[in-house]
């Protein structure tokens, strides 16, 4: 097991890796929207959040060698899925065929009152 970690991302706010490398995978923790170099939150709705988030996992992928291409999994959760459509939106801006799976679902609360928390398992190949 290797810890994943960077400077690129926002420091984990609690007892827990950015990511974690076991064998050919990459586990994310989830990364809600904010910008490392400010420490805020990204300005605006649900499209500047998932933006940022997706940016934070680009960041923690790229300190192993990776990139989106690698992903196989994504799990999205949203405080309101009326921003589904939105979200998507953004989503689909980074990623390209062959899609990862995708899970989506609507949560009642996230860390910071985040409107958007993403998380993803790459491979390594």
């Amino acid at each position: 097991m290797k810890v994943i970690s960077t400077k690129k991302a926002p420091a984990a706010i609690g007892p827990y890796s950015q990511a974690i490398r076991v064998g050919n995978l990459v586990y994310t923790s989830g990364q809600i929207p904010i910008d490392p170099t400010t420490g805020a939150f990204a300005e605006g709705g649900i499209k500047e959040q998932t933006r940022q988030s997706l940016n934070n996992v680009k960041a923690i992928l790229a300190e192993e060698g990776l990139s989106l291409n690698n992903v196989v999994k994504t799990t999205v959760f949203m405080a309101d899925m009326n921003d589904f459509a939105d979200m998507n939106s953004v989503y689909a801006e980074f990623f390209t065929e062959p899609y990862p799976a995708r899970s989506a679902v609507a949560v009642k609360s996230l860390p910071k009152g985040a409107l958007v928390e993403i998380e993803v398992i790459a491979e390594a190949i």
